[in-house]
């Protein structure tokens, strides 16, 4: 990636160099007390600052200096992202859990699949299509976080019983109106003003529910097609497993591991819609190095179904 040439000059003044130029030349100047000396202290700084921003001295030292900024910002974002990434892995149940570590099982036998193997990682570590690995976990992981948030929405929401609220509260509404009708007609008619603001109160609940039901029948759509999404990627990866185990050709598995991260970019514009997942909708940090996809320290699992309830809520939409 290109970077813009850094303004030396202006890099020049706040750099601890210009403070000692300006002390040993103006600043020994007017510690004389004379004028001669000041002048050629004023003299000694204009050259200083004509030519030591343009010297290989000063750049050299700039350009150290800010690759080692650029180097420690680049450690802290991945950091970071590891954290939030281990944070992530933590939260989720079980069952998902378990299917996590499943698939990192897959690319550890990508990397892995022998000396041959174009992506054997103890013959190039660094490797860029290896991060790729990381970024099709990570795709992969935010699936699982998200399918989480909405299995445990709709769990939540289930308890409601949303179905038989809605037409019990459109009947009591019907039934308030029916009744304010008829009390209009009596002479002479009786003070309504209290039960025309129950009816008011009593449909903005049904207008709640409405909402509230709209909200479940998305989600149960969202879910759905974030099984889909986890499953096709599922399958991709250990598509990925099989070229490298079976072939030695390192660009067709290439090609393999290119196509199946472009197909990624609709699913990630997908996710960058979900506004109300953004902590789990992020990009990986930008960076040539590998953040790798298992946790620091990896979470205890436990036996689980093989059939975790969300993904039955999802088929059964």
């Amino acid at each position: 990636m290109d970077e813009k040439a850094p303004n030396y000059h202006r890099e020049f003044i706040k750099s601890p160099l210009h403070a000692t130029l300006g002390l040993l030349t103006v600043g020994l100047g007017f510690m004389t007390g004379a004028l001669f000396p000041l002048i050629i202290g004023g003299t000694l700084y204009a050259l200083g600052w004509i030519h030591l921003p343009d010297s290989q001295m000063f750049r050299g030292w700039l350009d150290k200096r800010l690759q080692s900024a650029r180097r420690e910002e680049e450690h802290r974002k991945l950091t970071e992202f590891v954290r939030r990434r281990d944070t992530l892995i933590a939260s989720l149940s079980p069952s998902l859990r378990e299917r996590y570590n499943r698939l990192s099982e897959v690319c550890r036998d990508i990397e892995s699949a022998g000396v041959e193997n174009p992506l054997a990682t103890h013959g190039n570590p660094t490797d860029p299509r290896l991060r790729k690995l990381d970024e099709l976990m990570w795709t992969f992981l935010r699936l699982l976080g998200i399918e989480e948030s909405l299995a445990r929405f709709l769990e939540t929401e289930r308890r409601d019983n949303l179905p038989s609220l809605i037409p019990e509260a459109e009947s009591e509404i019907a039934r308030l109106a029916a009744e304010i009708e008829t009390l209009k007609k009596q002479t002479p008619p009786p003070p309504l003003d209290a039960k025309h603001r129950y009816l008011a109160s009593r449909k903005e609940r049904f207008e709640v529910l409405r909402k509230r039901q709209q909200r479940i029948e998305q989600a149960h759509s969202n879910l759905a097609l974030i099984v889909s999404e986890q499953e096709r990627l599922d399958q991709q990866i250990k598509l990925i497993r099989a070229d490298a185990v079976a072939t030695k050709n390192a660009e067709a598995l290439t090609a393999r591991i290119d196509a199946t991260v472009e197909h990624l970019d609709q699913t990630n514009k997908w996710l960058s819609e979900f506004d109300e997942f953004k902590d789990l909708v992020g990009d990986m940090p930008p960076t040539e190095q590998r953040v790798g996809y298992e946790p620091s320290k990896p979470p205890h699992l436990v036996q689980v179904d093989q059939k975790p309830r969300a993904r039955e809520m999802a088929r059964q939409k």
